[in-house]
Order: structure tokens, then C-alpha cells, then sequence
């Protein structure tokens, strides 16, 4: 496919990027924290700490990791919801010359050995609210050192002590364990400090992150994402942002886990780039509280996905907040759906920008242009500086355009392959052509819209039926809060749209919602099923589970 989306550029955003501008993410991050010193880097709980402060603490726990005898490249997991101890740790292990596994603290004991096995992680830090599930798995693993931290380790006292007190003894967080070999955290950085650091060789082939991927379609994968990767992606998304972003002056509110690649990259490596303030929220499923967190703090950009800004607009008192310094949100991970971007701009007064991306690019693919993008389109934009992707039919022929066709990318952002997964990586990653499994189309003005999931297609009658439509259609309804979309065997048909559905109006029927279905959709594509449900099944991030629905 030629690269008919490059003469709709805008004129401040360059074609291409230098992928070896920084030759590792250590490179950024020492750059920024001697530039941005007296700058606040995070913000959790009330607490602030500047990047000196950052310098100061991650150079601690890297000499200290340095000094108990791990090598260069050996893997260390981290475990915790958005706490000041997780930039720490990313960026103490990275300082060391280690690799970060970043594991999702609410994974269950069995999903948390195949993480560390398959990583061959030496080490862990983990919140002590987790240490249970480690406590299960760790003598079928080859962790040697355990470091654990507590909610509140980086507060000040006394907030510190009663925040550690009430979560352990009055709300009962964190279930009793047994475990050997443990270190406090903070005892690490402290004895950090005596130790003698040193900077290690890391090259762009280097890996930075194993980001595990891909649990909901069997076993779970680590994509090694090297530093080269990750630094081409930051100056892909550099490259977009900088023509509205200032210098150590934005404040990004950080709702989505930092374990995860979407708030990783977009909002930890980015912001720190820049020498901005990052709003850690640890509980964003406590709306309310987050609500009353977000009134606190002048912020300029938000990031999440759908459910996420879904739930803040119908949260009390959001719409009341203060959006006189906003900028713009970054919605990925999932569709944004219209009804939810359209009332976020009514209600914000500011643009709901939607990108695309994947674990295994880092994971920014595509993006609006915040210039350029004065309103939602459902469009996932045009690919970032120095990628390329084409749409590909069934029998590997390129589509024509305005065709639907699964879209395959090539960039340095793209991963260098599954960890110890020959096989699997082949199936994917051909000529560095990355097979994404989502089918997109182009449009005129050469921008792409996703159309759906390969494996979610639900087929009508032979006709192709894509969720993302149907659920679209269906939260046009004021009776509905949260929907999914499903296929369902059909002796006429072979598969049936079913809807499942979260309502938001207690006296919606399922005969309403599927006349109003009927009015947007052709007859093929009009849900015969409607189950109302209280809640629905989603991942960590907030991610809609139809795999769990189907089955």
C-alpha cells in the first residue's frame, strides 16, 4: 500500500523519526532528571516527589540490585497498582541493566508462576496487599529476592504509618503470607546509597521490557520490547505532541496501571521525557474518589479507555471540575465509542482524541493529531512517524481502498519477537511485518478506522458483523450504561448478534433496545438477544471481555 496517508500530514509533523536519537531509555531518563530537578515528577496520594528525588532514589535501588549480583539483562518483575514506588523500581531496574517484567498485581497464583517461569524473573517487588499469591508459586520459581513495600512506604510520617496501619489491620488488605528471603523496598534504596553504582553498556538491542500479552487467546506471551523500540516510540509520539505541549509545565492524570504498556509508554516514559507531573491514581474504580482527586490538580491531559471515561461522566460532580487548563484525552486500548466521546466533549469542551497501538509496538501504531483533530471521528488517525501499514484480504492481496482488510504495520517500534516462542513469533512478525489480528479500513483523507478483532467477527448469514458497530449503536441508547456485543449459534443464521448490557435506566426492556437497534442497523446485524446484566466481566484496564461472554 503506498503511503497515500503522508500527504495529509500536517506540516509540523515530520515523516520520519531517528530511532537511535537516545541509545537507551536510561539515556532519557538521566537527560531529564539533571534538566527537570526541581520539577515534580509524580504526584500519589498527596505526596510529591521531584526528579531529583527520582535520581536519587532509582540510582539507590539500582546500585543496590547491581550489588546482590544480577547480570546485565537479568529479569526483574514488579507487582503494584500506580504507587511513587513504581516509577522507582521501572527506572531502578532499567539503571541497573536489568529487564523489567511488569506483572498485573491481581493475577492469580497459577498466571503469576507462568510470568515468572516464562521470564526467568531472579527478583521481585511487590506490594505487600500480593504477597500472599507469591507466597503460593515462588518455591516453583527462580526468584532469589523478594522486595516488599506497603501502600504507604513513600508517604510522610505520620500519614505514612496510619495509612500502612489501616489498610493492614482496619480494612483487612493484606491477607497473612510466608516468605523468605524478603527485603523491604525502601531498606534496598536506603542501603543503595552506600553501595557503589554503575552504569551499565546498554545498547538499543538491549531488552527493556518482557510485556506479557495475549492471555486472552491462550498461553500468555512476553514480547521483548528493546530499548530501541521504546525509544522510537517516544519520539513517534515526541514528533505529535510537541506542538501542544510545554516543557515540565503539563500535568497528566495516570489512571490506567503503569504495568500496563498504553500508560507505560503514553504517560510514564513520555511525560518524564518532558519533564512534566504525572497524576498517579491508585483505585480509579473508586470514581468518586477519583473525582475528588482530579478537583485537587490543574490537570492538562488525561489518558484511559472507554469504560474509564464512560464511568467519569456519569460520576457526581464531574462535570464540575475545572477543564480551563485540559488539553486534550487520549482514549486507546479499546474503541472509543461516539455517544461516550461526543458527551466528553460537551461536558470537557475538549476533544476525546483516539489512538491505536499494540503490546507488541510499544504500543503506539496510530494516532489524531491533536493539531488537526478538532472533534471525534471514529477514526484511529494516520500511523506515526516512520511507520508503514498495509490491509491485507484473506488470500494475502492488498485491499482496495475504503476496504475492509486485517492491518499489518512495520515500524522500529515493532517488537523483536516473543520470548522463547519461536513458533508464535512466526505467526505474527514475517519480514518485520507485524500481523496485528485487527481488521481496519482507509478512508479518502487516508486515516484508518479499526473495524474490529479478527477472532471477535460474528458471521450472519455469511455476512461479516463487527461488535464495535453494534455496541456503538446500542450506547446511542440513554437507557444504557455499559454493552458488549457477541456472536451466539443460530440454526438459521450459523451466528446471532446477543447483546449484554449494564443499564443505566432501570425500566429499559429488551424489546425497546432492539427497536432502537433496529432503526441504525441493517436486518442482519440487529441483536435478536438482550441480557441485562449488573455488571460486565473486564480486564484489568477495563477492557469489555467478550471472550468471557461468548463462553
Amino acid at each position: 500500500m503506498e503511503k497515500t496517508w503522508l500527504e495529509h500530514y500536517p506540516a509540523e509533523i515530520p515523516a520520519e523519526i531517528d530511532a537511535d536519537h537516545y541509545s537507551s531509555i536510561i539515556d532519557i531518563f538521566e537527560q531529564s532528571v539533571k534538566k527537570y530537578a526541581d520539577k515534580v515528577a509524580f504526584i500519589n496520594m498527596g505526596k510529591e516527589i521531584t526528579y531529583a528525588e527520582l535520581d536519587n532514589y532509582t540510582l539507590q535501588f539500582a546500585a543496590y540490585l547491581q550489588n546482590m549480583g544480577l547480570k546485565k539483562g537479568d529479569a526483574v518483575a514488579i507487582m503494584m497498582p500506580n504507587l511513587l514506588q513504581n516509577p522507582v523500581a521501572i527506572f531502578g531496574v532499567l539503571r541497573a541493566g536489568l529487564t523489567v517484567v511488569n506483572v498485573n498485581p491481581l493475577y492469580t497464583a497459577r498466571e503469576l508462576k507462568h510470568q515468572l517461569n516464562d521470564s526467568d524473573a531472579k527478583a521481585i517487588v511487590i506490594v505487600e496487599n500480593f504477597a500472599h499469591t507469591l507466597a503460593e508459586v515462588i518455591s516453583e520459581t527462580k526468584v532469589k529476592q523478594v522486595f516488599l513495600t506497603q501502600i504507604g512506604d513513600m508517604l510522610p510520617a505520620p500519614k505514612r504509618w496510619l495509612v500502612n496501619f489501616v489498610i493492614k489491620h482496619i480494612k483487612k488488605m493484606v491477607p497473612s503470607y510466608s516468605l523468605s528471603n524478603t527485603k523491604g523496598f525502601m531498606d534496598a534504596i536506603h542501603a543503595g546509597k552506600s553501595m557503589t553504582y554503575t552504569r551499565p553498556d546498554v545498547s538499543g538491542d538491549c531488552i527493556a521490557f518482557l510485556q506479557y500479552t495475549g492471555g486472552t487467546t491462550g498461553v500468555s506471551k512476553g514480547a521483548m520490547l528493546t530499548h530501541r523500540n521504546m525509544v522510537a516510540n517516544l519520539e513517534q509520539i515526541s514528533v505529535i505532541l510537541e506542538p501542544v505541549m510545554n516543557d515540565s509545565e503539563e500535568l497528566v492524570v495516570t489512571a490506567l496501571p503503569l504495568y500496563h504498556i498504553f500508560a507505560l509508554t503514553a504517560n510514564c516514559l513520555t511525560f518524564v521525557k518532558y519533564g512534566c507531573k504525572n497524576l498517579l491514581i491508585t483505585n480509579p474504580r473508586d470514581m468518586p474518589g477519583f473525582v475528588k482527586e482530579l478537583a485537587k490538580y490543574p490537570f492538562t491531559v488525561l489518558t484511559g479507555v472507554n469504560t474509564l471515561f464512560n464511568g467519569l461522566l456519569n460520576t457526581p460532580g464531574f462535570k464540575d471540575l475545572d477543564f480551563s487548563n485540559f488539553k486534550f484525552a487520549l482514549g486507546g486500548g479499546m474503541a472509543v465509542q461516539r455517544p461516550v466521546a461526543e458527551k466528553w466533549q460537551k461536558v470537557t469542551g475538549h476533544v476525546l482524541l483516539e489512538g491505536y497501538g499494540l503490546t507488541e509496538c510499544c504500543p503506539v501504531v496510530s494516532i489524531n493529531y491533536p493539531t488537526i483533530t478538532p472533534e471525534y471521528t471514529g477514526s484511529i488517525g494516520m500511523p506515526v512517524p516512520s511507520t508503514d501499514v498495509k490491509l491485507i484480504d484473506e488470500e494475502g492481496n492488498l485491499v482496495a481502498p475504503g476496504e475492509p482488510g486485517e492491518l499489518y504495520v512495520k515500524g522500529p517500534q515493532v517488537m523483536k519477537g516473543y520470548l522463547n516462542r519461536e513458533e508464535a513469533t512466526r505467526e505474527v512478525l514475517n519480514d518485520g511485518w507485524l500481523a496485528t489480528g485487527d481488521i481496519a479500513r482507509m478512508d479518502e483523507k487516508g486515516c484508518f478506522f479499526i473495524v474490529d478483532r479478527k477472532k471477535d467477527m460474528i458471521l450472519v448469514s455469511g455476512f461479516n458483523v463487527f461488535p464495535n458497530e453494534i455496541e456503538e449503536v446500542a450506547a446511542m441508547h440513554d437507557g444504557v450504561a455499559e454493552v458488549a456485543a457477541v456472536g451466539v449459534a443460530n440454526e438459521a443464521t450459523g451466528e446471532a448478534v446477543k447483546l449484554f448490557v449494564v443499564k443505566k435506566d432501570a425500566s429499559l426492556t429488551e424489546e425497546e433496545l432492539i427497536a432502537h437497534c433496529r432503526k441504525h442497523l441493517t436486518g442482519y446485524k440487529v441483536p435478536k438477544q438482550v441480557e441485562f446484566r449488573e455488571e460486565l466481566p473486564k480486564t484489568n484496564v477495563g477492557k469489555i471481555l467478550r471472550r468471557e461472554l461468548r463462553e
